[in-house]
């Protein structure tokens, strides 16, 4: 079945008379009557009566029209909308987004986003996973950036890549040094971490569980910044992802092995909500960004000169009640 034999179908469903219907779509009266007769072989029964030189529409081709016009119209808005210039765009993109996604990757998106769409707004707040879904309920935001909620059925996840936790120290700090640790080598050491209701921190206990380590939390903190300013000031090390890292200096990153944290940040969306073309084209450019963010090598910066991950080292951890699911309540 092709296009055109739903713009026939819908011509003739429109005039009941071949001769008009011909005219109305550009084509001979025998070509129409063969197009639709090639449609009503494909659906396997009449659409239309020919009774003479009267044409009534069947009881089918009464239920077909429906779903036809439907489909058409659906297909013409898209073709439109593909052919606009992006100048014609405007509107504006709600977007709820978690404290490590604020740092670097929104940012980044907003910035290519703004340069091509100068008249669409981007309002954009920080915000923890569960509030992010509590706000795309109510309608408040088009779209969440953030790790999957637990518990949260109603909400569409797409994930966007994976990204590994990596062991934080000072530069001062005696594994500052390490190309990599395994996590069997941090039994005992000194950390600090997110409080156990943070998914992320369920993610590491699991995986210190299965090396068999027990690490010393000397501290526990809710926002990755305050942990990171205590690792810069005393020696202990935090777990985070590499990109929370910003712009501080004085820090060293060491990525872990055996087993390697993952977790997977993604798209969080109300699919009873239709989305807006402003919408549409800034979620296709963080999925943009995000494929060419994984493309690239893994390059952790430190004092001295940056440290490309070796990208298959170690076991890598996803526990299933974790890594892809996690809910990051604040970070």
């Amino acid at each position: 079945m092709e296009l055109r034999h739903l713009r026939y179908f819908i011509a003739l469903a429109g005039s009941l008379n071949f001769t008009r219907a011909a005219e109305r779509v550009h084509v001979t009266q025998s070509t129409l009557s063969h197009q639709i007769r090639q449609l009503e072989d494909e659906v396997g029964q009449p659409l239309f009566d020919r009774v003479g030189k009267r044409v009534v529409m069947t009881e089918a081709g009464g239920v077909f029209l429906a779903y036809a016009t439907r489909a058409l119209r659906e297909i013409d808005q898209g073709l439109g909308e593909l052919k606009a210039s992006p100048a014609s765009m405007s509107g504006v993109v709600r977007v709820g987004a978690t404290h490590t996604f604020n740092l670097g990757f929104i940012p980044e998106c907003i910035a290519v986003f703004l340069s091509r769409n100068a008249t669409v707004k981007v309002v954009v707040e920080e915000l923890s996973a569960d509030a992010i879904a509590t706000r795309l309920d109510a309608g408040d935001l088009d779209m969440g950036v953030a790790y999957r909620p637990e518990q949260r059925s109603d909400l569409r996840f797409e994930p966007l890549f994976n990204e590994e936790l990596v062991l934080v120290v000072a530069s001062s700090h005696p594994l500052a040094s390490r190309k990599r640790i395994r996590m069997i080598e941090l039994h005992r050491e000194p950390l600090v971490l997110l409080p156990q209701s943070f998914s992320t921190r369920r993610l590491l206990d699991e995986c210190f569980a299965a090396a068999g380590a027990e690490p010393n939390v000397v501290a526990e903190m809710n926002t990755i910044a305050a942990m990171l300013g205590v690792v810069a000031r005393i020696q202990v090390g935090a777990i985070v992802a590499a990109n929370a890292l910003g712009q501080m200096t004085g820090l060293a990153v060491v990525p872990m092995e055996n087993p390697t944290p993952l977790r997977t940040p993604g798209l969080l969306f109300k699919d009873d909500r239709p989305q807006t073309r402003a919408v549409r084209a800034f979620t296709a450019l963080l999925r943009k960004t995000a494929m060419a963010s994984t493309s690239r090598p893994k390059t952790y910066s430190t004092d001295a000169e940056p440290i490309k991950a070796s990208g298959s080292a170690g076991k890598r951890a996803r526990p299933a009640a974790s890594a892809g699911r996690a809910k990051a309540t604040r970070a």
